[in-house]
């Protein structure tokens, strides 16, 4: 069996998850502390917008932003001789723009769930915006945002439409695991095509579990009155 879509996949899911994270989370954070409910939706509706687009339009406009006769692509070939399309670092791009509105939702979700006393009360301390949402409002929301974290780091692991229009199916390069299954079934390779959809079905299930706990344990908090 050749490992290098499984080792692809992870490697591309576990550096997505960290820039999807930080900037799922700042998005949200940006959002719900915006007092105009327009200027809300929106910048809601364009956070959003990668969830219900087309994974191929999705890669096509990453495609046309980062084509190397393109403004963005043609900087970063000129002045770093950094090709981002058809480079593993490609994969990674198209990862963080499918998995990002799930972060971004569910952490904004988790975050206007809390209560505005505790916020308010800790600024009357004399607490910073900044330690305000590190020291209250992220503990408060952690199972939200956890669950958001699992979901995008699935989503992620999963992503085919956009992976393949601006990284191609290049094998051991940019070739993950959905695309190393679409290339098994068409060159009619059934069996080895079985054997890679066992292993998305066994993480995303996981990747399941692992939401389903951090929704349990929020729900547990919160029946608390959210004493920790």
């Amino acid at each position: 069996m050749d490992w290098s879509p499984i080792l692809i996949s992870i490697r591309t899911a576990c550096v997505s998850i960290l820039f999807t994270f930080f900037l799922g989370l700042f998005a949200a954070w940006w959002v719900a502390r915006m007092r105009s409910n327009k200027w809300k939706m929106i910048m809601d509706g364009l956070f959003t917008l990668p969830l219900v687009l087309p994974p191929t339009v999705l890669g096509f406009f990453l495609l046309y932003i980062f084509g190397v006769q393109r403004p963005v692509g043609k900087f970063l070939l000129d002045f770093f001789s950094v090709k981002v399309v058809f480079s593993w670092s490609a994969t990674v791009i198209a990862a963080v723009t499918a998995s990002f509105p799930l972060m971004y939702r569910s952490a904004r979700g988790a975050l206007e769930q809390v209560e505005d006393t505790y916020l308010q009360a800790a600024r009357t301390l004399g607490y910073s915006e900044w330690k305000v949402f590190w020291c209250i409002w992220m503990p408060l929301a952690l199972p939200g945002v956890a669950s958001g974290a699992v979901l995008s780091f699935a989503r992620g692991l999963g992503e085919f439409g956009a992976t393949a229009m601006i990284a191609g199916n290049i094998a051991g390069k940019t070739r993950t695991l959905p695309l190393k299954i679409y290339s098994e079934v068409a060159a009619g390779n059934m069996s080895g095509a079985y054997t890679y959809v066992i292993i998305v079905v066994v993480i995303s299930f996981v990747a399941i579990l692992a939401m389903n706990y951090f929704t349990l344990r929020g729900q547990r908090y919160a029946k608390r009155g959210g004493r920790i």
